[in-house]
């Protein structure tokens, strides 16, 4: 398994009929008719109303535009309380969902076709070459309009991307990619600007990471973000849309979308078929009407077995995060420098090395003093256990060590607990 993404074939589909291999060429037309059409063609303006602007079914979020306003493009444009979290779904929203005129809140919203509802609610295979037809221009859609809030982001040397989900600039990303609270992020936009951004906090079990595009960038203008979903009703054989910036931006290609189904819904991760590559990781997942229902995270050993962060944990874990709070690890890539010390001691005294671990690579000895670990002052083994937790595996942080009075550096590549145990 690995926590940068790389396109990989087809686990099995459970409870779809037809399942995805039956469909894996459709799929592939469908995939290759996207990626050599340009989306700008799509961009000419259509004029839907408020009224208009609610799903077939489902619990969408309640919006504040009155019915029958004008919304060119059908889109559709919400407001987010500052630091509430976009995701809430309250009993109250739910009442006012089934109400006439509410619709959902984002940019990325795109009313289906009725004859789609049947794949949108429950997947399956286009009956007809118009079906077929209708299904393109949907994802088209989609795509055309995820493209303004999916971003590439760069922490240091790292690259990822992410998907902005409130007018106020915050950013759902991959925790691997936000790396810990507090880091400085630079976001390219689909016109080529970059903003700043700071990490915020990452609840790791998942992979689940969230940072905040910094104030005065905007013109006070709000930013274009996604339509938020849930990642509760999805089921085997679900098409979704997947989209990114892999090996980061490039102003010629622009954003890259792959189209694909849902194969497996898991408490904590939702495996697709839509090929993830290198840098894909946080970028986002809509299902047919163009709702937020995943973030990407991983790759597993099949071309099929692409690992994506349930919406809902972004929800439920909202508050923590925005705190700045990080916990957790996902199972099988918890961190480890591969030292042992005394907790008493006043000082973070490397009593024992383990034999051909990070620390034993990086050329850390037992009898230094650990005093810096990358931006963290190290005071003693407890707060060096807590910085190395703060990591990922495969991560290169620079360590100070002092060795017979004399100060030195070391560069650590951290690593995985389950290869050095």
């Amino acid at each position: 398994m690995k926590l940068d993404s790389s396109p990989q074939s087809s686990l099995p589909c459970a409870d779809a009929a037809p399942t995805p291999r039956r469909c894996g060429q459709i799929a592939r037309i469908l995939l290759v008719l996207i990626c050599g059409w340009s989306l700008s063609f799509l961009l000419g303006t259509t004029t839907a109303t408020a009224q208009d602007q609610f799903f077939p079914s489902g619990s969408p979020l309640p919006g504040n535009l009155a019915p029958g306003t004008a919304v060119p493009d059908g889109i559709v444009h919400g407001t987010a309380t500052d630091g509430v979290s976009p995701m809430a779904n309250s009993e109250a929203e739910q009442d006012a969902s089934t109400r006439p005129g509410f619709r959902p809140k984002g940019d990325t919203w795109v009313k289906p076709p009725e004859e789609l509802r049947e794949l949108l609610e429950r997947g399956g295979v286009p009956e007809s070459l118009e079906m077929l037809r209708l299904l393109q221009r949907q994802q088209q859609l989609v795509a055309s309009r995820a493209a303004e809030c999916t971003v590439s982001v760069q922490i240091g040397p790292a690259q990822g991307c992410g998907v902005i989900i409130t007018e106020t600039g915050y950013v759902l990303t991959a925790a691997h990619v936000a790396m810990r609270p507090g880091k400085e992020a630079v976001l390219t936009l689909a016109d080529g600007r970059t903003v700043t951004a700071t990490t915020r906090g990452m609840n790791r079990h998942v992979d689940a990471g969230l940072m905040k595009i910094d104030e005065g960038q905007d013109g006070g203008k709000p930013w274009p973000f996604a339509s938020p979903g849930t990642s509760a009703n999805l089921r085997s054989g679900m098409w979704c849309i997947a989209t990114g910036h892999p090996g980061g931006y490039e102003r010629d290609r622009g954003m890259v979308t792959r189209v694909g189904r849902i194969l497996e819904v898991r408490d904590d991760s939702i495996v697709t078929d839509c090929a993830l590559i290198g840098g894909d990781s946080g970028g986002p997942l809509f299902d047919l009407s163009g709702r937020l229902i995943a973030v990407h995270s991983r790759i597993g050993n099949d071309v099929a077995d692409n690992l994506h962060v349930p919406v809902d944990h972004y929800r439920d874990s909202w508050d923590k995060m925005n705190e700045g709070k990080s916990w957790g690890y996902l199972e099988g890539f918890k961190p480890v420098l591969g030292v042992r010390g005394n907790g008493t001691d006043p000082q973070a005294n490397v009593k024992e090395i383990n034999p051909g671990s990070p620390a034993d690579d990086a050329g850390i000895q037992a009898g230094d003093v650990v005093e810096r670990f990358g931006d963290v002052q190290i005071t003693d083994f407890e707060s060096l256990k807590s910085a190395v937790a703060d990591t990922m595996p495969g991560e290169r942080v620079k360590v100070w060590v002092r060795r017979e009075g004399r100060l030195i550096q070391v560069v650590v590549e951290i690593g995985r607990a389950n290869d050095h145990s």
